[in-house]
């Protein structure tokens, strides 16, 4: 037999001459099958012109296998169990809530955010295991470099993602405990703490040169986490998001001043997967609860 042949046989015909072996009419196979008897009468022949053999001769009986259709059937039931088992066995991986899944985001949603979490999402899927990611490049999904990405703003759209608005993270200004009760009126002639150059076009950055003389900035961070701890040191006031209400050693001082849109992004053809739904609904069921203001 000629190794072409072979490479250019259709497995899909596998299940046909299974069926006719098995029946020993074309039309039984038919009725089996659900097709159309000329269907696998058409197909049969084909495979054997291909595979260049006899698998079957029709007599007043029907149709039996030759010495070479036997073999071909012996190892084709092999083969057709081989298909179902790895089918199975996809199937109940990609349904399955266990195994790797990579989140990417800035180091202050996982620190401020998913850190307090995590421990429930491992109760109620203990066969997950989360890869934190902070970073806030563009990380490839074609790579298989991260499953999700969170971001604090929409993204430019791409027809491979799935963009999930999650909801709003409301920001105001924040301060050590001596800065309580200091008024709105103050603000500009107190120390603050911004974003360095690489930020400068942030809604946060935006907003502080409008409010805020520039000699009054003295201290520049590029991270959001570092703000934060900077600021509970009494080093200036800076603007947090609300959340931090609750952590000790802040003190909010006015209203909402910016709303940054929170954003879930997703590989298109990974959503279906099992333990990329449970993380996604995981995500959205825990933003609920942070981003209140």
């Amino acid at each position: 037999m000629d190794r072409n042949n072979v490479n250019s046989f259709d497995w899909n015909d596998i299940p046909l001459i299974l069926a006719l072996a098995r029946c020993g009419s074309m039309s039984a196979a038919a009725r089996e099958l659900g097709v159309d008897a000329s269907t696998i009468s058409r197909r049969v022949a084909a495979a054997e012109k291909e595979l260049d053999l006899r698998l079957f001769l029709r007599d007043t009986t029907g149709y039996q296998l030759t010495a070479a259709g036997r073999t071909f059937v012996e190892y084709g039931h092999t083969v057709s169990g081989n298909v179902q088992a790895m089918l199975l066995a996809s199937s109940r991986e990609s349904q399955a809530a266990a195994g790797v899944v990579r989140i990417s985001a800035i180091d202050f949603l996982f620190d401020f955010w998913l850190a307090g979490h995590v421990t429930a999402l491992r109760a109620q899927h203990p066969g997950l295991e989360l890869h934190l990611l902070a970073d806030n490049s563009n990380v490839s999904f074609a790579r298989g470099e991260t499953d999700f990405a969170l971001r604090l703003a929409r993204p430019v759209e791409d027809a491979a993602l799935i963009m999930r608005r999650l909801g709003e993270l409301p920001m105001a200004v924040f301060g050590a405990p001596q800065y309580a009760g200091l008024d709105s009126a103050n603000w500009s002639a107190q120390p603050w703490i911004g974003y360095d150059a690489t930020l400068a076009r942030l809604p946060e950055t935006r907003w502080l040169d409008r409010v805020v003389p520039r000699s009054q900035v003295t201290l520049r961070v590029n991270g959001l986490g570092s703000m934060v701890q900077v600021c509970r040191a009494g080093v200036g006031l800076a603007l947090l998001p609300c959340m931090m209400e609750s952590m000790p050693g802040l003190v909010r001082l006015g209203g909402v001043e910016v709303t940054r849109e929170v954003w879930l992004l997703s590989h298109r053809d990974a959503i279906g997967i099992g333990r990329i739904k449970a993380v996604a609904e995981w995500l959205a069921a825990s933003f609920a609860m942070f981003s209140a203001c």
